[in-house]
């Protein structure tokens, strides 16, 4: 389906940024990235869950999925300069140890993966989150105290926002705001 998509539209895919490792965003990983030649930018502290993603799965009846090697390690703090844009990466852990968002500032745009949705927020309980929801939390404040609230927000699952909408009407930011 994704190479479909990429196909239907004429795009080139210039890379392949992992805003984290659980299966449901990485399994398809290994054969758009072999079948499109572009390289795979991983947070650096789950580059073993893509490179053993059988072992990562929590429920049976998933997969069994292709391990894949990360080109480039992540940790946060990086500017990438891909497809004509200045991307920002920021370390957001709390859904995963190592989850990152992209932030590309002259859009005005990020891509929260499973760290932010509309109306809700990702979960903790899977492999590598903070149960206690503090560290996805700050991860949150983190991205309300830095961003502006006409950033648009291109989450892993739901729909598209922007973080003033959240701000306003997300029941689980209430404490944030």
């Amino acid at each position: 389906k994704i190479l479909g998509a990429v196909e239907e539209m004429g795009a080139e895919v210039e890379a392949i940024l992992l805003t984290h490792t659980h299966f449901d965003h990485v399994g398809a990983l290994a054969p758009v990235a072999k079948a499109t030649g572009a390289p795979v930018w991983c947070p650096e502290i789950e580059a073993g869950v893509i490179a053993d993603i059988n072992s990562y799965v929590p429920w049976p009846g998933f997969g069994p999925f292709e391990d894949y090697e990360a080109d480039h390690l992540l940790k946060g703090g990086e500017v990438l300069e891909l497809a004509g844009f200045d991307i920002d990466v920021i370390h957001t852990p709390g859904h995963s140890p190592g989850h990152v968002t992209f932030s590309i500032p002259d859009e005005q745009a990020i891509f929260s993966g499973d760290v932010l949705f509309q109306g809700s927020v990702g979960r903790v309980d899977l492999p590598g989150g903070d149960p206690t929801g503090r560290t996805l939390m700050d991860s949150i404040r983190l991205l309300l105290d830095t961003l502006p609230d006409e950033t648009k927000v291109h989450p892993g699952h739901m729909g598209l926002t922007t973080l003033g909408a959240e701000r306003e009407t997300n029941p689980f930011l209430a404490e944030l705001v």
